[in-house]
């Protein structure tokens, strides 16, 4: 056995691979013990793996870029060997706002293209009016959550920092906000979007999956210094988590994996509602709508656990794009080297895979490419970037 190991995380489903790693016993099987900590905000897991506090953590991917580029906070170089998960995100929004966008869309409600245009109709409409912008709830600056909210509305000509209103709430949160009416939707991941559905006070307008088919969500995030110190304990934790996910995406094993995420402790949520998202099964409205994606959270498949440097170079473009960072070389340099194929491979014994990992498939703008951010960036008419 090692040392007790540290590991913070914030109550979402796309911890499942960490705590079942932990509560199924794949972690101990490796010779690792550890201790999970429940956290409320994603500023508190990143300050407390920064200073050391936590070993290790469950972590927004824009957070471990971010903090390796210094940017927010004090830089601290990050690791990310394992992606804890792929998609999972989905954007609630209020009764009121879910009928305004209703009355103005002009084709398909599950196109982001068609409901950020009918975005653009309400926004101007309440404008004219006189009313107060449209808030809008995202769970941190630097987060995959604020930059698809960010990339959705754009796409219909919505500036996110005129035009509406984005404020930072912790995810677990975000249910009485909206229920109270300090927002008006939010972006967040699974499952609070199901929580409000189900108490019928929001509905679901889109999966994450809509905005980008396959986008790195959160990652298993180490200090660069302490896992060039410990390389075994690395390697071991990541092969916990590569059974855990293994385990947890076998259907089988659904019922028992959404027991364990379940409990109090971990997500303290019905067991159902964690059942319906590791499924990709959701109940999108107050009156029993359901709909169903094989995309709507990858844990292990499709090679999900695997980091790919790509998804890193596009979060550091949409940094840059909003205006939280410069565009440099090094910058994407460093953005990229926070996720670590290498570690895994290395971990997991095998070679690096052939073919490069699937695209981000973003429904606006042109294929992305990581060696031409600056042409991805002119794509877009609505941004903070300089050249």
């Amino acid at each position: 056995m090692t040392a007790p190991l540290r590991i913070g995380f914030i109550p979402l489903v796309d911890a499942a691979a960490l705590i079942v790693a932990v509560d199924k016993g794949f972690a101990a099987a490796e010779g690792l013990e550890v201790e999970l900590v429940r956290e409320v905000s994603w500023s508190n897991v990143r300050d407390k793996l920064n200073i050391g506090l936590f070993d290790a953590a469950h972590l927004l991917a824009p957070v471990a870029i971010a903090s390796s580029l210094g940017l927010g906070h004090v830089k601290v170089p990050i690791a990310a060997p394992f992606n804890l998960g792929v998609n999972g995100n989905a954007i609630t929004v209020s009764p009121t706002l879910h009928a305004a966008l209703m009355e103005e869309i002009d084709g398909d409600r599950f196109d982001p293209l068609a409901t950020a245009k009918a975005l653009a109709k309400v926004v101007t409409k309440r404008r004219k009016a006189g009313a107060d912008p449209l808030t809008f709830g995202m769970t941190f600056p630097f987060s995959t959550h604020n930059y698809q909210l960010r990339f959705w509305m754009a796409a219909a000509g919505v500036d996110p920092d005129e035009d509406v209103r984005l404020v930072v709430l912790p995810p677990p949160f975000m249910v009485d906000s909206l229920r109270n009416g300090h927002v008006d939707a939010f972006c967040v991941g699974a499952p609070w979007n199901s929580i409000a559905v189900d108490l019928g006070i929001g509905h679901i307008l889109h999966f994450s999956s809509d905005i980008l088919a396959r986008a790195a969500e959160k990652v298993l995030a180490l200090r660069q210094v302490w896992a060039d110190k410990h390389p075994d304990v690395v390697a071991a934790l990541v092969r916990a988590a590569v059974k855990a996910a293994a385990f947890i995406e076998e259907p089988a094993n659904l019922t028992e994996a959404a027991q364990i995420l379940a409990q109090p402790e971990r997500i303290g949520v019905d067991v159902e509602v964690i059942r319906r998202t590791l499924v990709g099964r959701l109940k999108i409205s107050p009156d029993g709508t359901f709909r169903e994606s094989g995309r709507y959270l990858l844990v292990g498949r499709e090679g999900a656990g695997r980091p790919d440097p790509v998804q890193a170079a596009w979060l550091y473009a949409q940094m840059v794009r909003w205006g939280q960072t410069a565009l440099t070389p090094d910058g994407v340099k460093t953005a990229m080297a926070v996720f670590r194929p290498d570690l895994y491979d290395a971990a997991v014994g095998r070679r690096p895979p052939d073919e490069a990992p699937a695209g981000l498939g973003a429904f606006a703008g042109p294929v992305f490419d990581p060696g031409n951010i600056l042409g991805h960036l002119k794509a877009f008419d609505v941004g903070r970037w300089k050249a």
